[in-house]
């Protein structure tokens, strides 16, 4: 059984500039961590968010709605659904605990798919008051 290596922040990186040219990518700590900001529009018919995520080596991936802010909520709802926190817009994207990510996986292939899949529910969700994207509430 042939053990994972970490994807290293300069792959991470690439790999997001490669996907989102007109993003921005600064790598932060010495190579150690990245700080990635750029656009997602979940459907043709969707806004476009300002995303940006914040990624330290063996830490996980932090993501925030960076444009709209603040995002508009459901009619009657008080929050967000599946955030950490709500003046931030940190999105919960996984169960952390669960290892369902880690440094081995692309952010561009599983991280950014996330983001717009929760992006997608959270337009949902505003439209008709029910979250269907699942997770632990």
């Amino acid at each position: 059984m042939t053990k994972k290596r970490p994807i290293s922040m300069y792959q991470q990186g690439g790999m997001l500039r490669h996907f989102f040219p007109n993003s921005t990518l600064n790598i932060v700590n010495c190579g150690k961590g990245m700080i990635w900001e750029g656009k997602i529009q979940p459907s043709v018919l969707s806004t476009t968010y300002d995303i940006r995520i914040e990624y330290n080596s063996g830490k996980h991936p932090n993501v925030y709605v960076i444009n709209p802010k603040p995002l508009p909520l459901a009619k009657d709802a008080t929050q967000l659904p599946h955030v950490y926190d709500q003046v931030k817009q940190h999105l919960c994207l996984y169960h952390r605990a669960l290892n369902e990510w880690n440094g081995c996986d692309i952010i561009a292939n599983t991280i950014i798919p996330w983001t717009s899949e929760w992006l997608f529910h959270y337009e949902i969700w505003v439209a008709t008051g029910h979250w269907h994207g699942g997770g632990i509430h």
